[in-house]
Order: C-alpha cells, then structure tokens, then sequence
C-alpha cells in the first residue's frame, strides 16, 4: 500500500466505507480544512493524529454533518459514504446518523435505565411503530454483548447508567448505536476521560468490533494509535500530510513533517 502526502487512496473504491475529494470547511472567514482527499477502508480502525487544532475533530464530525449544527460553517467539495454523495439532495440526515454514528470525549449516557439506552434508538427510529419487547430484549443482550457488558449487568438493566462507572458508560454509549446497525463509528478523544484501565478496555473493544464496523478515532495519543488502529492519518493546519498503514507511518514516515510530529519536535 501507498501512502499519499496530498491524500491517502490506499484501496480499491469497492473496498472503501468514506471518501473525500478536495473538501474544505470554513468556521465563518476561518479555513479549517483544506482540500482534503481521503479513502478509509471498511472494517479498520483508523486514526487522526496531529496538533491540537489540526482540524482532526472538525474532520470526523464531516462525516455525519454534525458540523453543520452551526450557522457559520461552510463545506465545499465531496464525501462519500459507502459510495453514496453526503451532500445529495436526497440524503436523510436522520439516515446518515444511523449510519454513521458518533461516541464523544466524555461519557454521555441518558438518565435513564441501561435498558432504555441501548434501545433509545429504536424507539425513536422505529420505521414500524414502536419496536416489540421481544426485540428490544434481543437487541439489548447483543449490544451489550459485543461491548463485553452483558455479564456484568444483565441483573442490572433497570439501574440508572449515569451511576455506571465511567468505563461501563462509555461502552454503552457504544452499545446504544448497535441497534441501529450502522456502518460506520466515529469516536472523538474516547478515550480521554477514563483511567489507564478504561483506556485499555476501550481499545480492547475497538479491535474486537473492526471488521463488523468502519471505526475512525481522533487521538492525541500517539501511543495509542500505534497499539489500536491499521491506518493512520496524519494532519497539520487543516491538512492531510500523510495517510499509511499505522506500522509505516510510525516507523518509517514519507514526510519529514509526519517524522517531526512522532519524534515529538512540535505539538
């Protein structure tokens, strides 16, 4: 595989889950993405690397249009999402976020019961009137059995999830987009609240649920790139420097400013 300083066409357009072709995006007057071109496979996980206000988050929330909850952000240019133009007329927004689903920095479960987290989703997307107890149940034992919650709170569905600890929220928080089955799951710092332990268990989990899923994580931990993702991207001052498989781009990087960045020069 290639890498590409002017962007990061690593694969076949029939293996990718997210295209961009010379996207931009403006805060007001501010540029804050330039001309980025990007292929990210299906079933990685890939990473953003860079500085503190590379544009690495503001890239991720493109991806589901969270960016555009704000008046004063203009886009230009393409992404797709398994194949399919974000930006076409007929995309739903509501579709693309079951699609492309988003877990935070912090921890952010719902004040309600476990249960009703994991099947918020359903019942507000339900596409045939409210879903039926025996598939919510269904639904719940899975999610929480792919996060690796199910053991521990299968007794414990009707307690509060803000009184989980913090590890245990932020995988539900994962658990509550399965059942929506989307494709693609961006996750911004997820890692950045928790102690060393929940980091592990949460990089556990990424690598447990590639292959099922598309997963992207924004990270300053450079460390923890290296261990939990296959690709990585590098990005400066709005731009994509370099795209490679995470073992090339650590040890042997294309671009003297990538080299920089891991040795630890600047940022």
């Amino acid at each position: 595989m290639a890498s590409s300083a002017e962007g990061g066409a690593l694969s076949d357009p029939g293996d990718l889950s997210i295209e961009t072709r010379d996207l931009c995006l403006w805060y007001g007057t501010f540029q804050a993405l330039k001309d980025v071109t990007l292929s990210i496979r299906n079933g990685l996980v890939t990473s953003l690397i860079g500085p503190s206000g590379c544009g690495k988050t503001t890239l991720l929330r493109c991806f589901n249009r969270v960016n555009e909850r704000y008046g004063y952000v203009t886009t230009r240019g393409e992404i797709r999402v398994l194949g399919k133009n974000i930006y076409d007329a007929d995309v739903s927004l509501v579709a693309l976020r079951k699609s492309v689903g988003m877990v935070f920095q912090r921890p952010n479960p719902l004040p309600l019961s476990v249960y009703e987290n994991v099947v918020f989703g359903m019942r507000l997307h339900g596409e045939r009137g409210a879903p039926k107890k025996k598939d919510m149940d269904e639904a719940v034992e899975r999610a929480l059995g792919e996060v690796g919650l199910w053991h521990d709170l299968k007794d414990r569905l009707t307690m509060k999830a803000t009184s989980l600890q913090l590890e245990q929220q932020q995988k539900l928080c994962i658990a509550r987009l399965l059942p929506l089955k989307p494709d693609v799951i961006l996750m911004d710092e997820p890692c950045s609240a928790l102690d060393i332990e929940g980091t592990r268990a949460i990089e556990e989990l990424m690598w447990a649920l590639r292959g099922r899923y598309t997963i992207l994580v924004v990270t300053h931990n450079m460390a923890q790139a290296r261990r939990a993702s296959e690709e990585c991207i590098f990005m400066l001052l709005g731009e994509v420097v370099e795209h490679s498989p995470t073992s090339d781009l650590f040890l042997a990087p294309r671009d003297a400013r990538t080299a920089e960045y891991i040795e630890g020069r600047y940022g």
